[in-house]
């Protein structure tokens, strides 16, 4: 807390007294002359106005209204001017190759100008004419500096390896920036995972999410207790205020009640975390899937005998415990044209394309045949239990054998039935998809999965329930479509095929889940 209070001041202050020239007064007066509003401009996007006035910040339409002031911006050659901090995985790697891609497609040329290790911008030029239509700004930093820099208004888009956190929210709130925890307020712009890993050298080839919050909280803390050699454990992280830390904190650490130990070794990269991992046999770190290097990835096992690798596809899915979804937050203010224009073109198919070159995991829905999945289908008679009769895996077997399942899967926040961040952004990703008549004439199941905690009855009642509330969304964020055209339907397992053992939160909540499969 006092890492973000301090950030946030610093960024204050580089406001008020860095920038002076941003925050001039200006007037707007009415075509009529009747109407006139004072205030401090605080943006202009080539269309809108945002003026801080008196009675609180206004949006004005540069149309109805003619501007006077040193501030006024010029209305003829606006050049769009956009400040995009956080992430350094994101800034450095992801939305470069992104805007790239969007400038090639729109016919602009675009140059890098770099003023230092973690500021540098892009400027894009239209090609006719030689104007410069756009500048991006980045500072690659780190998910606490994106989000202290978008409150203090220094930002116009935070990237982000972790979710905002309710104090963030709150402050965000508090500063006029909106609900930062609604959906219209982030995107998921890419998947990545966290993946423990070695080097190729250590003979440990896998270990439990159990064993693995040990490891790093200190209570385990010699490679022999994990099969391999006598010698100390030597551990690697990223710096405390990354997002991909602070993920694995929230979906690690704090599953299993535990807290980092002290004397970690701290990265300020991915990279560096990788390059000293993969030098010394006996180092273990939790990296970026999607730039692990030549590190071994060690894959997670449960109790049960169920084993999860990540891999592209389990990312996609969200059967791999440990996501690191790629955000990207902006407050409720208008962004310029061209910056909506690139925003846009970040869910298009050739952007997922991009994304998929850069390493990353992109969030095209891929359909997945029935004889990929064989291994889920044989985890599913294993654990087959008392309360799970053959006549309940005859019925899996027969809805679910015709059909092939899609990537895009639903999970739900630990103890809430609301969606977590990836499947709320998957619902807009499959609105669109049935919008755009991806799915006309073809059959459409929302499949409702459980934990094996509690009764069986019980348990597909309460999956039942979470599969229509998905299909519900989906139909609600899809507002164009024709439901006519459309054979949405709801069926529920609920513990009849697992993901994972039941006998830790990282098991139960994989397990918990809405599938959709197609025909």
């Amino acid at each position: 807390m006092l890492n973000l209070r301090a950030a946030t001041l610093a960024a204050l202050f580089l406001f008020v007294y860095a920038f002076p020239a941003i925050s001039q007064d200006v007037t707007l007066t009415s075509q009529d002359g009747r109407v006139e509003i004072t205030g401090t401009l605080r943006g202009f996007d080539g269309e809108f106005y945002r003026v801080d006035t008196v009675y609180g910040e206004l949006t004005v339409d540069s149309t109805g209204v003619q501007c006077e002031g040193p501030g006024c911006p010029n209305l003829v050659n606006f050049v769009a001017d956009v400040t995009i901090s956080g992430s350094s995985t994101m800034a450095e790697i992801l939305m470069p190759a992104l805007l790239e891609a969007f400038a090639q497609r729109e016919g602009f040329n675009v140059e890098r100008i770099s003023q230092s290790v973690t500021q540098f911008e892009y400027t894009l030029t239209d090609r006719g004419t030689g104007q410069k239509v756009a500048r991006f700004r980045f500072h690659a930093s780190n998910s606490d500096e994106g989000f202290a820099d978008l409150l203090a208004d220094e930002a116009d888009i935070a990237m982000s390896l972790r979710e905002i956190r309710p104090r963030e929210a709150q402050l965000g709130y508090e500063a006029g920036l909106g609900d930062m925890t609604e959906p219209n307020r982030s995107r998921v712009l890419a998947l990545d995972g966290m993946v423990p890993i070695v080097a190729t050298s250590n003979p440990v080839t896998a270990m439990s999410l159990n064993q693995l919050a040990r490891v790093f909280a200190g209570k385990i803390t010699n490679w022999k207790d994990l099969g391999g050699p006598d010698a100390p454990i030597g551990l690697h992280l990223m710096q405390p205020q990354s997002g991909l830390a602070q993920a694995a904190e929230d979906q690690l650490m704090a599953r299993a009640k535990l807290t980092f130990a002290d004397g970690i070794i701290r990265h300020s990269r991915n990279v560096s975390l990788v390059s000293a991992v993969s030098r010394d046999p006996f180092a273990i770190g939790i990296a970026s899937f999607a730039d692990s290097g030549n590190a071994k990835k060690l894959t997670l096992t449960g109790s049960c005998g169920f084993s999860l690798a990540a891999s592209r596809r389990s990312i996609k899915t969200e059967d791999y415990p440990l996501n690191a979804p790629m955000f990207l937050y902006f407050p409720a203010r208008r962004q310029p044209k061209l910056t909506r224009d690139f925003l846009s073109y970040t869910r298009s198919p050739s952007a997922q394309i991009v994304i998929r070159r850069a390493g990353f995991v992109d969030q095209t829905a891929e359909e997945i045949p029935i004889n990929l999945q064989g291994d889920r289908f044989a985890n599913a008679i294993a654990a087959a239990g008392e309360e799970v009769p053959l006549s309940e895996l005859q019925r899996l077997i027969q809805t679910l054998g015709p059909l092939q399942r899609l990537t895009t899967s639903f999970r739900f926040q630990t103890g809430s039935s609301r969606l977590d961040a990836q499947s709320r952004s998957n619902v807009q990703q499959l609105a669109r998809a049935v919008e755009a008549g991806h799915f006309d004439a073809r059959r459409l199941v929302f499949a409702g999965f459980s934990d094996g905690e509690g009764p069986a009855a019980g348990n597909r009642e309460i999956a039942r329930k979470r599969a229509m509330a998905v299909r519900d969304a989906v139909l609600a964020a899809a507002e164009t479509a024709n439901p006519d055209r459309l054979n949405l339907e709801v069926v529920a397992f609920g513990e009849a095929m697992p993901m994972a053992c039941d006998d830790s939160a990282w098991g139960r909540q994989v397990n918990r889940r809405v599938e959709v499969w197609v025909r």
